[in-house]
């Protein structure tokens, strides 16, 4: 199979742009996106809300480079059922368009120039944890989990948590618990997150035979999962706040605003686990929930965020005390 998908439907690039977009969806740029918002919430709540532009720079590009390394060995990995899904048939590799070889070449370049990048301008340790994402994303996720246990996107998804890790590495050269709390309210959202896209096309998966859990376990098993990891992951998107103090009111209140709406959604798939439009709602909803809450660390991480909040309070206590004067 692998040699027809290799040569048998080999396509020929016709311009330069052809070719560079080939290799740019190889790298899957729309989970990198994601990726980099995590990886900024470390920095920027490391830095304190002050960071160093070069270092933001580069480390943004060192984890793009990872983070693309990674999903092109993915790409390569997984060509022999990307052939046979039909929502993956026309990607690069299984439609002819780029060749393994190539592909393998392009990832090794990739990973080397992040490493490098990162060694240089950052520090060793933030290196290390981006090539670790690496390692855990194709070689525990890719090769051990997919295509052998439930558990694949739930162990598989400590490689999606390490952004923030690399984020918080550049800043400090070391990890105090605060990123590690960032790492595990990832991993508890991954299930969730990834378990949602699976009801959505659980035929395509049965199809080659990866064992999702809705394949294996079926929807009402699957959406009672999504409810225990989610009912797990919204106490600890406050952990940043107590007990380690680390983020402020701002982002707690945004937290708690999120949650509800993420446990909303959660529970209603709960309720109607055959409903793909719910389904479908709640991991739209779980891209932006990562994504506004990741935004709120950032935010509250400003001094001006600070300063708003420290006027309010003294405004407040202030106002509290005239209060009780007067009464």
């Amino acid at each position: 199979m692998q040699e027809i998908i290799a040569t048998g439907t080999q396509r020929h690039h016709e311009t330069l742009l052809q070719v560079l977009k080939s290799y740019y969806q190889l790298t899957k740029p729309r989970i990198i996106l994601l990726l980099l918002i995590t990886t900024a919430s470390g920095l920027w709540v490391a830095a304190h809300g002050e960071v160093d532009p070069l270092l933001v720079l580069v480390t943004m590009a060192g984890g793009a480079l990872a983070a693309a390394s990674a999903n092109t060995i993915n790409c390569l990995y997984d060509r022999d059922i990307d052939y046979i899904m039909e929502r993956t048939r026309h990607r690069p590799l299984p439609s002819g368009r780029v060749q393994p070889r190539d592909a393998l070449i392009f990832a090794i370049a990739l990973a080397v120039t992040s490493f490098t990048l990162l060694t240089v301008f950052a520090n060793l340790l933030a290196a290390l944890l981006a090539m670790s994402g690496i390692v855990f994303y194709v070689a525990i996720y890719t090769h051990l989990l997919k295509r052998h246990s439930t558990q694949n996107i739930v162990i598989g998804g400590a490689a999606g948590a390490i952004p923030p890790l690399v984020g918080w590495a550049a800043v400090t050269g070391d990890l105090s618990w605060a990123p590690w709390v960032m790492f595990a309210i990832i991993f508890l959202w991954t299930p969730p997150h990834f378990w949602a896209l699976a009801m959505m096309i659980r035929d395509d998966y049965a199809a080659v035979n990866v064992p999702m859990l809705p394949v294996i376990k079926g929807d009402e098993e699957t959406a009672r999962q999504i409810w225990y990891y989610t009912l797990l992951l919204l106490p600890l998107t406050l952990g940043l706040t107590y007990p380690l103090h680390t983020s402020g009111i701002v982002y707690a209140a945004l937290a708690v605003f999120l949650g509800v709406i993420f446990a909303k959604k959660a529970w209603e798939l709960l309720q109607a686990p055959t409903d793909r439009d719910k389904a479908r709602s709640l991991f739209k909803y779980s891209i932006l929930y990562l994504m506004l809450l990741s935004a709120g660390m950032v935010v509250d991480s400003l001094p001006v965020t600070h300063q708003v909040t420290a006027a309010i309070a003294q405004n407040v206590q202030v106002l509290i005390s005239a209060i009780g004067v007067m009464s």
